[in-house]
This record gives structure tokens, C-alpha cells and sequence, in this order.
């Protein structure tokens, strides 16, 4: 992978447990904010979609957008995965 791949790697890294970010967020957070369609690609690559969560990384309108990991097509359950995680923890009550 490229220097500009294990950037957008490494700021996708930056996006917490639950929440998304977009595209342009991510080439703004690199410094390069015209490279969105590239932050895609580089996203695409990524070897460790377990540990650097790609799934995060949306469309600037909030739609999912690709997702090409070894996971297939599970951005949104990931998503929807973290968010009851992250409720429950806020309320372990509910079950």
C-alpha cells in the first residue's frame, strides 16, 4: 500500500466505536481534501477491515456508500452492531 493508503487508513483508525464519518471528512483529516474518490479506493485496499473499521466511512449525505470488505455487504449491520453496543452500555437495563 501506498504512503497515501496507510494515511487514510490511519485516520479511518480515528473514528470512534459507533459513529461514522465521511469521505471528505477523511480527506480533509489527511490533508487532502480534493481526494475523496481516492479515500474510497485506498479504503477498498484496506487488509484489516476487522481492525481498521472502514465500515464507518460514509457518503457526505450520510448514505452507506461500498463497502468492499472480506465481510461482504454487512456495512450497515456492523453499523447498527456498534450503535446497540453502544446503547446498551449507556443503559445495560434494556438487555
Amino acid at each position: 500500500m501506498t504512503q497515501f493508503e496507510w494515511k487514510v487508513l490511519e485516520a479511518t483508525l480515528t473514528i470512534p466505536f459507533g459513529q461514522t464519518r465521511s469521505y471528505q471528512w477523511v480527506a480533509r483529516k489527511i490533508g487532502r481534501p480534493k481526494a475523496v474518490r481516492a479515500v474510497g479506493q485506498a479504503l477498498r485496499k484496506n487488509p484489516y477491515p476487522i481492525v481498521i473499521p472502514c465500515h464507518r466511512v460514509v457518503r457526505s449525505n450520510g448514505t452507506l456508500g461500498g463497502y468492499a470488505g472480506r465481510m461482504g455487504p454487512q456495512k450497515g449491520r456492523l453499523l447498527a452492531l456498534e450503535q446497540a453496543v453502544l446503547r446498551h452500555l449507556k443503559n445495560p437495563s434494556t438487555g
